[in-house]
C-alpha cells in the first residue's frame, strides 16, 4: 500500500465503510443469483476484513 493510499484509510470509518459496502455487493450478487460475482465479492470482503482491520497498523512510519 502507497503512502497516499495508506493515508486515506486511516480513519477506521473509511476501512468499515469498504468492507461493509463488499459484503453488501456480495449479498445482492448472491440475491440477483449471480453466483460468480457473488464469489468474488465475498473474497473481497474477506480480503478487506483481513487487510484494513485485522492487521491495519495504524502507528506505522509514514515516509
Amino acid at each position: 500500500m502507497n503512502e497516499s493510499e495508506y493515508k486515506f484509510f486511516l480513519p477506521l470509518w473509511r476501512r468499515v465503510a469498504v468492507t461493509l459496502f463488499c459484503a453488501g455487493w456480495s449479498i445482492l450478487e448472491w440475491v440477483n443469483g449471480n453466483t460468480l460475482w457473488g464469489f468474488i465479492f465475498v473474497g473481497l470482503t474477506i480480503y478487506c476484513i483481513w487487510k484494513y482491520l485485522y492487521t491495519f497498523d495504524q502507528n506505522a512510519p509514514m515516509e
